[in-house]
């Protein structure tokens, strides 16, 4: 190596040394954010302007949520609760942020490494997005680029603004000397102070902040609101009937007790459970129903075919299978459909088919055997809830509603299409996370006052009561015990039918000190549900609903 080479490198090393103090952690680690966070708000802000289509944020939770161990998922929802969807998205941008970070500091050896990492975080974001059933791979590409190239254009600017001294010269002086000439110093580019700096990054996080917003006002204006406003359901000949049902029900003295679930759940506090981070938005107008798979002619309907046939009105109590022994993902709502064997007799089911699967517009999946939908249970391809259009977040504009098994294998949501099938050849979404093929909904009780771990009155009347179902057989005798008392029978409500809840309640004069109360119930086929408790992976829980209450 020569002199002139020896102090070439010599220069090198001490303007790479420069550069690296002039940039400290610090700063390289707030530059990576601020970029993640600009990849994210404009990948999120061209995907709204491409909705329903996810961006990449929900695209790559969803993923997560489908591929994650069923331990993990578990661990999730027991952490969470129905918070869970909320807390995957924030750890999801959580865990965005510190790739960013590092993807920040990664780059103070060299800009492309930060930009190869957020390369690499928009292929991943694209393929999340490319196998979304609601996205396609060519907007996928087109979100992903956008939101790569955002990110890298951020992350120039911001390592830019934190550039010290200009160190260039150190090469020069040493070539210079090198040839025997007088090296003159350059005019020396003065370090960005850290207000500028901040300054900078401050104003690109602003940026990405408002972008964001604006993806999700942008986003909000392909709701479906507008059009289930504007739905006119069909009129129905039982709708006088079961509204007479209702009525009655709720005069009943039952029915008056003082923090007793209503007969019927109103729209809004029905219980939701579903895996969507994202609400579908459906737009009924181009929304079709295809029934395919194992029948003579594959058929098709439109959301105004089924709307003029939606006739059948039925209360029905749906259960969630992750409900705890005592919980609230249960509720009794007024449906109203089509039958749902009137559509697969008109398809033609053929002999083999042993199972009928259905899916979401959002990709979501269940089944259950065929033989369920004609043994006499309510089946309802459904159009409204109580009176109403389905609200959004239960399904609108269609969905299913099977008496007498869990959501999981059933109540498919943003109904997209049904296929018939055998039970050899087609799991739903959760099978293979765990849970059992079968999803039959257990007899259950359950007491809504006293709340667990209230105080009563001594020597004053105080109400037991709460709700009881057992879709399909109905409910024949709740029995309540306090303590090692004997076991009373409870006063029921009306009854709305064989499919719906009802209502119990009996009075008590509490007597001094703490006292444990439970409940059980008997079904229309003389079964008494089983005081052994079951937690509710694979099939549901089942139990006495125990608590204790103090005077």
């Amino acid at each position: 190596m020569t002199t002139t080479d020896a102090r070439n490198a010599m220069a090198g090393r001490q303007a790479h040394e420069s550069t690296g103090r002039e940039m400290s952690a610090l700063k390289a680690a707030t530059a990576g954010i601020v970029a993640g966070a600009g990849a994210l708000a404009a990948g999120e802000l061209i995907a709204a302007f491409a909705a329903p289509r996810p961006g990449p944020v929900t695209a790559v939770a969803n993923r997560v949520v489908d591929n994650a161990p069923t331990f993990v998922v578990d661990f999730g929802k027991d952490l969470f609760g129905l918070g869970d969807k909320v807390a995957l998205i924030i750890g999801t941008l959580i865990l965005s942020a510190v790739a960013a970070a590092l993807f920040g500091l990664a780059s103070r050896r060299s800009l492309k490494i930060g930009a190869a990492g957020i390369g690499a975080f928009g292929l991943i974001g694209f393929w999340a997005m490319a196998v979304d059933a609601q996205s396609s791979a060519g907007a996928a590409f087109f979100i992903a680029l956008v939101a790569v190239l955002a990110g890298i254009g951020v992350l120039a600017i911001t390592f830019r603004a934190a550039d010290g001294p200009v160190t260039k010269g150190l090469v020069a002086r040493a070539e210079a000397e090198a040839n025997g000439k007088t090296y003159v110093a350059p005019v020396v580019t003065p370090a960005v102070s850290r207000r500028t700096f901040l300054g900078w990054t401050g104003g690109l996080a602003a940026l990405a902040g408002f972008g964001a917003l604006a993806a999700q006002n942008l986003r909000n204006r392909f709701s479906a609101t507008e059009a289930r406003a504007s739905v006119q359901l069909a009129e129905s000949q039982t709708a006088e009937e079961v509204a007479s049902l209702v009525a009655e029900a709720n005069m009943n003295p039952v029915a008056q007790v003082s923090g007793i679930t209503p007969i019927v759940v109103p729209n809004e506090d029905f219980y939701r459970i579903d895996t969507a981070l994202l609400v579908p938005q459906v737009d009924p107008a181009s929304w079709t129903l295809t029934i395919d798979g194992l029948v003579d002619e594959p058929k098709t309907y439109t959301y105004d075919d089924l709307l003029a046939r939606a006739t059948t009105i039925a209360p029905v109590t749906l259960s969630c299978v992750s409900n705890e022994v005592g919980g609230d993902l249960v509720g009794n709502a007024v449906w109203q459909g089509v039958p749902l064997i009137e559509l697969l007799d008109e398809a033609g089911v053929r002999p083999e088919a042993s199972q009928i699967s259905s899916r979401s517009v959002d990709g979501w999946t269940c089944g259950f055997p065929t033989d369920l939908a004609y043994d006499g249970r309510t089946a309802l391809v459904a159009v409204a809830m109580n009176g109403e259009p389905l609200p959004i977040e239960h399904g609108f504009p269609v969905r299913l509603v099977i008496s007498g098994l869990y959501g999981y294998v059933s109540a498919t949501k943003w109904l997209s299409s049904i296929t018939m099938t055998t039970l050899e050849d087609f799991n739903g979404y959760w099978i293979p996370r765990g849970w059992s093929k079968s999803g039959p909904i257990k007899t259950e009780s359950r007491i809504d006052t006293p709340r667990i771990g209230s105080t009563v009155a001594v020597n004053e009347p105080t109400p037991i009561a709460g709700v009881a179902w057992a879709p399909n057989k109905g409910i024949d005798r709740v029995e309540v015990q306090v303590d090692d008392g004997p076991w009373l029978d409870a006063e029921l409500g009306d009854s709305l039918g064989i499919n719906s809840w009802r209502q119990w309640h009996i009075s008590w004069e509490p007597t001094p000190g703490d006292h444990q109360i439970r409940v059980r119930a008997t079904d229309g086929s003389g079964e008494t549900q089983t005081e052994v408790r079951a937690n509710p992976a694979p099939n549901g829980a089942s139990g006495w609903h125990t608590i204790v209450v103090r005077t």
